[in-house]
């Protein structure tokens, strides 16, 4: 590939704060950990990761795969989606991409990463009347702790913004109807986590209800106390223990040497 389409971008370590490359490094392994989990939607979908100590964010490059992105090819936004830097490239960025996230990681500074995904199976719960069922020991995560939005078209009006937030709420869940899924988390390990729970939940219902035969769910005393159990405040916050073995995921690929923190 020629000119300023290619993928051969310069190496950022050392050029920007030792904060800014860890989380630089850590959100394109989660780029890279959504690609190898199915999770993606051609060069579509954000996630975006607050650099400790601002308010500014880290996000993809648009036109890249998730599996191209390195830790030096992310973009260096405002939360108003203000490009601060980013590499000598004809990529921009998507406006999609601040118009959902710029908001909510205003509204909610307890948020350090925000993940949005157009998967199969998020699209079509996305689309259920019902929702997500909590039908499954995975699904009763999200049991009051799921959020909906209704669908305004392509997320481009940044009247959304105020809809979003109010419907966000306290949750670190969102389906957005007719669309697909979102999560936050304190770090980007646990907004990976909890999307990858939220994902299989989606594929089990949509494989669950195909098979055309009555479904079993747990009563609402047993789904309280999972859901409970669950919280991150309760036994640990899920992703940050599983985020080592995901990272050795990646550094075992045929490849080696973890090119996302190239």
């Amino acid at each position: 590939m020629s000119g300023k389409f290619s993928t051969n971008f310069e190496h950022l370590e050392g050029k920007v704060s030792a904060e800014e490359w860890e989380t630089r490094v850590n959100l394109a392994a989660c780029y890279r950990l959504m690609d190898k989990y199915g999770m993606t939607d051609m060069i579509y979908n954000h996630i975006t990761a607050r650099i400790p100590g601002t308010h500014d964010l880290l996000i993809n490059l648009y036109g890249l795969l998730y599996k191209e992105i390195t830790a030096s090819s992310l973009v260096r936004i405002t939360v108003e989606g203000e490009i601060v830097s980013k590499q000598d490239t004809d990529y921009g960025i998507n406006k999609s991409g601040y118009v959902i996230h710029g908001c909510i990681h205003t509204a909610r500074p307890d948020v350090s990463c925000i993940i949005h995904t157009h998967t199969r199976a998020g699209m079509a719960v996305a689309s259920m009347k019902c929702g997500l069922l909590p039908m499954t020991q995975t699904s009763s995560r999200f049991n009051n702790h799921l959020a909906y939005h209704d669908f305004e078209g392509p997320a481009v009006d940044l009247a959304e913004r105020e809809r979003l937030v109010a419907d966000l709420g306290m949750h670190n869940a969102m389906i957005l109807r007719n669309h697909g899924l979102l999560t936050s988390g304190a770090s980007i390990p646990q907004a990976f986590n909890l999307m990858y729970q939220l994902e299989m939940s989606c594929r089990a219902q949509v494989d669950a209800m195909a098979a055309g035969t009555d479904l079993a769910l747990p009563s609402n005393e047993i789904l309280e106390k999972s859901a409970h159990l669950y919280q991150p405040n309760v036994r640990r916050p899920y992703g940050e223990l599983e985020w080592h073995a995901m990272l050795r995921l990646l550094e075992a690929e045929p490849s080696g040497f973890p090119h996302y923190a190239a």
